[in-house]
């Protein structure tokens, strides 16, 4: 299924395709678990270009291709912290973020690592749950005066076993 979905590195030229792929995907998945301010507000993320920038130049960037268009893509910060994580909104279900996570987990596993941490949307939270993250403890986050709940949750895994793909 997922044979002709190719994952690589991230690069700079990525940024203005992962931000269209960022909004997209919030305004048109997450919508059933956020209402429509704390949607705009989310998306709004995009407006910050110095921290995308310093995401594509100082995080750990994956991203998935299908047929030259980048349908997914992850960041790991300080070899443990996952920060950005979104698959596009027409190819959900599909294992792009299995492999997404996966990838990501074995450059945590490289840089010995031994914990993963995330903060999680209520919409990503059973996908990270599927994959032994439990939560720490729900939060809600105040952005341009409007309450955003996610989750904090971990991952720790032995170094010695790697994943199945």
């Amino acid at each position: 299924m997922t044979n002709d979905f190719v994952n690589r590195k991230g690069k700079l030229d990525d940024l203005t395709e992962m931000q269209n792929l960022f909004v997209n995907t919030i305004t048109a998945i997450c919508k059933t678990d956020y209402d429509s301010n704390q949607i705009a507000v989310w998306a709004s993320g995009i407006d910050n270009k110095q921290r995308w920038h310093d995401i594509l130049t100082n995080q750990f960037v994956i991203v998935t291709q299908h047929a030259d268009k980048i349908v997914g893509f992850a960041t790991l910060d300080n070899g443990n912290y996952i920060d950005l994580f979104y698959v596009h909104k027409d190819h959900q279900r599909q294992g792009i973020a299995q492999r997404l996570l996966d990838d990501i987990e074995a450059e945590a596993r490289r840089l010995k690592q031994t914990t993963l941490t995330s903060d999680v949307s209520k919409t990503a939270r059973p996908f990270f749950e599927k994959n032994e993250f439990n939560v720490l403890r729900e939060q809600n986050i105040l952005l341009k005066n409007v309450s955003l709940t996610n989750y904090k949750m971990t991952k720790h895994f032995d170094n010695a076993k790697m994943p199945n793909r």
